[in-house]
């Protein structure tokens, strides 16, 4: 009997262990996608008459908030240094129903922000408003940019400092903060699955409708033709 106890304690404690080890590698995980989801920073080269946009999926009700700067291609020090303050960039959001939400000039380095209104994939285009052709003689501009969506989009040192929170109501801050943006996630994701499936019972719909067509149409040509042959041979004398 004390040897099956002790049997029963070594598998409760490593199932015990089992647990902790599992419990501790999700954690990891979601640090992990919560690090990957934060970073969309990224760098680009335009021209002087360049337009690049980019697509990203936003849930309804969602802050998003862009940083960006600039860089002209310096021959000499053959690197690219800071752009002058006389080039700037021109900035344009649409929602997904192409509704022009954002159209701003800003300076060679920025900061915009918007709010989404209509979950689905908004479009962030940006290009140069600059008509001097001397800081494109090399055509190189190379532009860092910097989005970030949802709750990364808050300063939790500046709200502690503001309201006065300690670590532990910070980090519940935070922790509610991202449970809210993982429903809003989760709703848009709803939202993608019941019009993927409108999407998909009107396509089969529509292809039920065209055999049916299909059918009448072969069914009327093959009456037609038997017809026609009824007359062909009447005519012949051959029936």
């Amino acid at each position: 009997m004390r040897r099956h106890g002790f049997l029963l304690l070594v598998r409760a404690d490593r199932s015990q262990r089992s647990a902790m080890l599992s419990a501790r590698a999700a954690g990891a995980a979601l640090l992990v996608c919560a690090w990957v989801h934060a970073g969309r920073a990224l760098y680009f080269h335009i021209e002087e008459t360049e337009r690049r946009c980019f697509i990203e999926e936003i849930p309804d009700e969602t802050m998003v908030i862009g940083k960006y700067r600039t860089q002209l291609w310096e021959e000499q020090t053959s690197s690219f240094l800071p752009a002058t303050p006389g080039l700037g960039m021109h900035v344009e959001i649409k929602d997904p129903e192409t509704k022009i939400i954002l159209s701003r000039q800003y300076g060679s380095d920025g900061r915009f922000t918007f709010t989404s209104h209509t979950p689905g994939e908004h479009q962030i285009c940006l290009h140069s408003n600059s008509t001097k052709m001397a800081l494109f003689a090399v055509g190189k501009l190379r532009v860092h940019l910097d989005i970030q969506v949802g709750e990364h989009t808050n300063n939790y040192p500046e709200i502690a400092a503001k309201d006065k929170l300690t670590e532990l109501q910070l980090r519940v801050r935070q922790l509610l903060d991202q449970v809210e943006q993982i429903q809003k996630e989760q709703n848009y994701q709803r939202y993608r699955e019941e019009r993927f499936r409108v999407t998909s019972e009107s396509t089969n719909q529509r292809v039920l409708w065209w055999s049916i067509a299909q059918t009448l149409i072969l069914l009327a040509t093959g009456a037609w033709q038997m017809k026609h042959l009824k007359g062909f041979f009447e005519a012949k004398k051959l029936v």
